[in-house]
């Protein structure tokens, strides 16, 4: 997966920059982390690339995609819901616990939670459909998502351009022994969605008192902060 991403950055430029950003943040398990620090190693000049990077152009054109993926998600998580979630999940290796997290995450608190959940690794990846799905007002939710998303690109964007020369040694003396380990760890994380995915599958859904008890709505909605029953 490192691979891949470090490859694309360095063969597409830019282009790759959005499609990654976009689907980032639209719940696919793609490593914004890697993302975001190689573009800033490139801006560096550390790595040789036909397309040269610059920070400001990172950070803009990456927030400015990672917003685009993160209103995506919260539209579709907000008309589609569970239903969707439970249809359609595994293609994308999102289990009905990831979106638990999330509902459990900003039950209670108000939207400016989007931004932190924005700037949290992996929590960040189904933060938007999961505020689209209890509800969190469309205008509180774009204000805070681009805060937080901003913040996360601008950091991680900024670390990778600092640390460029010592990444690249690292990238240099990265050793068949590395790419195996790392193989390892993308089919061991993979192996481990999937698991969560069937062990969900055979529980049936969530208990019946789950469904029925209805959760406070983020925000100030449509219905006065009430939150509609979970789906």
């Amino acid at each position: 997966m490192v691979h891949f991403l470090t490859q694309a950055m360095t063969s597409h430029g830019y282009l790759a920059l959005i499609v990654l950003a976009f689907l980032q943040a639209c719940c696919i398990p793609i490593s914004s982390e890697v993302v975001f620090a190689f573009s800033g190693v490139i801006a560096s000049g550390a790595i040789a690339s036909p397309h040269k990077f610059s920070v400001a152009a990172v950070i803009i054109i990456g927030t400015l995609a990672e917003m685009g993926g993160s209103l995506t998600s919260y539209a579709i998580g907000r008309r589609g819901g569970r239903t969707l979630l439970e249809r359609y999940g595994k293609w994308v290796l999102v289990s009905r616990s990831d979106l638990d997290r999330a509902e459990r995450f900003f039950a209670g608190r108000g939207a400016w939670t989007v931004a932190v959940a924005r700037m949290l690794p992996f929590v960040r990846c189904f933060a938007s459909f999961g505020a689209g799905v209890v509800e969190i007002p469309a205008l509180p939710f774009t204000v805070f998502s681009f805060i937080g998303t901003a913040i996360w690109t601008t950091g991680l964007t900024l670390l990778g351009y600092n640390l460029g020369q010592e990444v690249t040694k690292l990238y240099n003396r990265f050793t068949l022994v590395g790419i195996a380990l790392a193989v390892l760890f993308v089919a061991a994380l993979i192996a481990h969605r999937v698991h969560a995915i069937r062990k969900d599958s055979r529980d049936g859904g969530p208990p019946a008192a789950d469904a029925e008890e209805p959760a406070a709505r983020v925000g100030t909605g449509r219905s006065g902060g009430a939150h509609r029953a979970r789906r």
